[in-house]
């Protein structure tokens, strides 16, 4: 049995996707679209490939990414999110608000944020739909 410091809903979430290279390798699969290791390494934040391969395994082992390999290239994998991972799209989004409204955030940047936030819940259930199309399909084939 797995041990946690509480089972408090929040620590339970935090000890998931409490630091930021985790959220933010969820950021680049979920609203970048970068499905392989390498292009997640290659993000504007230069996560270290240890950590990299570090928090890949664990949000595959906890269930918010699938990884199966690459059908147009033996070596490669495919890092899709579950419906798991899906469900923090709108934990995603409300960071960015947050930051929108807090943070000294660069404007050119800001642009897909601010498109999410003012698009409300009927574009995030739009957005969600689509992911699951993408990524979920992907698991499958697994």
């Amino acid at each position: 049995m797995e041990k946690h410091r509480s089972y408090c809903p929040v620590n339970l979430a935090l000890e998931v996707i409490g630091d930021k290279w985790t959220l933010l390798i969820i950021r680049d699969i979920m609203m970048v679209g970068k499905r392989h290791f390498r292009e997640i390494l290659n993000s504007d934040e230069k996560i270290a490939s240890n950590i990299l391969t570090d928090r890949l395994n664990m949000l595959e082992k906890v269930g918010v990414l699938a990884k199966a390999k690459d059908p147009s290239h033996k070596q490669k994998f495919i890092y899709s999110l579950t419906e798991m991972g899906i469900d923090l799209f709108p934990t995603i989004v409300e960071i960015g608000n947050w930051s929108l409204k807090h943070r000294p955030v660069d404007p050119a940047q800001s642009t897909h944020a601010k498109m999410l936030v003012e698009g409300g819940k009927k574009l995030h259930k739009k957005m969600m739909e689509q992911l699951k199309k993408e990524h979920l399909i992907q698991v499958e084939l697994k």
